[in-house]
């Protein structure tokens, strides 16, 4: 086998080896039977709670031990492909070969950035907020590229996303949007995308063409279960009903369906207009009042032990995590950990793990990372 097949092998074993390691094969084994035993019993469901509790470490476990087999499997057939190219001379094989050790190595390599994922809700669904700046149009316009982003990126992963809200803007784009976005380890993966996105471009809505700058910010909380209690007192909110916008069927558009919650003291609001009962909305809306309540008391643990500000900040220079430049050259760059990409087309496309899995080890690690600062 050719030397530099042979170190990419030895590479992806190595990162296999380190995803057996972490989870402790044998160990995990062991504990899915017990699981799976735990399951059959009829009295489980006695206590749903626990019940959930016993599911979830289940579903977990089966999910790893599947994904650490199936590399392994992959990394095995990647190898055979190359020495039966070896042996009859076919490059077409060998080739195919390496690119399946790379593929392993890629994948194991983000399973590993996922096993940073251990914080208290990173399991969790979450709810993304996007709200535009200041810029009319133009602002707008970006918001709902950057609706449209996080939405390919959910697809990609298999996630289930649905839209609990969004004000549509006065010509083109949205004002602002909630999206529910459903899956293992969501809100882990989307928590570090919280904070003000910047774009540079070439305005569309500009006769002149001129470059234009815009803004909006990205506000991520974890959706809470059964396990975790949020008391809010009613007398603390005001709750206002209004017409549904966009498209939804005439009961929607004619009656005041939707819901908007404001928490007075500390200035929460969330809205939800997806179901045609108003009394939907409503539930649906507290939900995520509690979820917001929530994340905002896990964002006061994390400054406190990271003694750094993690607050919401205005939507605008100076507050940006990260460049979107169109024009005049192709980039994205992630103003925490020097992440860049030159083809911010696949970026908005969904294209997006890079520069999560860099924010998630820079939480865990510390540090950033050292680039060439082009803007």
């Amino acid at each position: 086998m050719r030397a530099e097949i042979e170190a990419l092998l030895d590479a992806a074993k190595q990162s296999v080896g380190l995803l057996r390691r972490h989870l402790d094969v044998d160990t995990a084994t062991r504990r899915l039977a017990e699981l799976n035993a735990r399951a059959e019993d009829p009295n489980l469901w006695n206590d749903p709670d626990a019940a959930q509790k016993v599911m979830r470490e289940r579903t977990d476990l089966e999910e790893s031990l599947t994904s650490i087999g199936r590399l392994e499997g992959d990394l095995e057939d990647a190898v055979t492909l190359i020495e039966l190219g070896e042996a009859e001379g076919d490059e077409t094989a060998i080739s195919e070969g390496e690119a399946g050790i790379r593929a392993v190595q890629t994948e194991a390599a983000r399973r590993q950035v996922e096993t940073l994922l251990s914080g208290e809700a990173d399991g969790n669904d979450a709810f993304l907020e996007v709200h535009s700046g200041a810029g009319g149009t133009e602002s707008q316009d970006w918001t709902n590229m950057l609706m449209r982003m996080y939405v390919r990126w959910a697809e990609k992963r298999k996630y289930k996303v649905e839209v609990m809200d969004v004000a549509d803007g006065e010509e083109a784009g949205i004002k602002g949007a909630t999206l529910q976005i459903k899956g293992h380890n969501a809100y882990g993966w989307l928590k570090t995308e919280s904070g003000v996105h910047r774009l540079v471009r070439i305005s569309p809505f500009d006769s002149n063409a001129r470059r234009h700058t815009s803004f909006a910010s990205v506000w991520v909380y974890p959706v809470i279960d059964d396990r975790i209690q949020i008391d809010v007192n009613e007398s603390d909110c005001r709750i206002d009903t209004y017409r549904s916008s966009g498209a939804g069927g005439q009961h929607v558009n004619t009656t005041d369906s939707a819901v908007r919650i404001t928490h007075i003291p500390t200035g929460i609001v969330v809205a939800c207009q997806q179901e045609r009962s108003q009394h939907k909305n409503r539930a649906k809306a507290w939900d995520m009042l509690r979820a917001r309540l929530y994340e905002r008391e896990l964002m006061i643990r994390e400054e406190k032990a990271n003694a750094e500000n993690a607050s919401k900040t205005d939507i605008g220079w100076g507050h940006q995590i990260r460049s979107y430049v169109l024009q005049p050259y192709q980039l994205v760059k992630d103003l925490r950990t020097g992440v860049t990409s030159t083809s911010p087309d696949d970026v908005l496309d969904g294209e997006v793990d890079p520069f999560m899995e860099a924010a998630l080890a820079q939480r865990v690690y510390g540090g950033t990372v050292e680039v060439e600062d082009v803007d």
